[in-house]
């Protein structure tokens, strides 16, 4: 079993930025490919980022090359989204999850966090 737990999201002024954190509970948490999802009112869950635990450079969706970074701390079983350059179309609840696999397909994730708010403003 895998516990996650998201903070760090808010309010913010396009242009802004944002950092998420996620932290992970258990000991197996280097086994598993850790993802950011997005879901904006009346529209489908979106992957936003992967790393995965096989390594090789994460998967970024188009939308956000260049101006989301995810990093891993595996000692503090913490991952970070940092989101620079927010737009209001960035603006979703942020989900944190884990799971055994390299997909982009929230289907394929076994652990989800509780979500965390971002809205950014224009």
């Amino acid at each position: 079993q895998v516990q996650l737990v998201e903070s760090g999201g808010g309010l913010v002024q396009a242009g802004g930025s944002l950092r998420l954190s996620c932290l992970a509970s258990g000991r197996t948490f280097l086994r598993y490919s850790m993802a950011w999802f997005r879901q904006a009112p009346g529209k489908e869950r979106e992957c936003v980022v992967v790393v995965r635990w096989s390594g090789g450079s994460p998967y970024y969706a188009d939308s956000v090359k260049g101006r989301f970074t995810i990093s891993r701390d595996n000692a503090k079983n913490t991952v970070y989204l940092q989101m620079n350059s927010l737009k209001p179309e960035d603006t979703a609840v942020y989900y944190c999850a884990a799971g055994y696999t390299d997909s982009n397909d929230p289907k394929r994730y076994d652990y989800w966090g509780q979500g965390t708010q971002v809205t950014v403003s224009s």
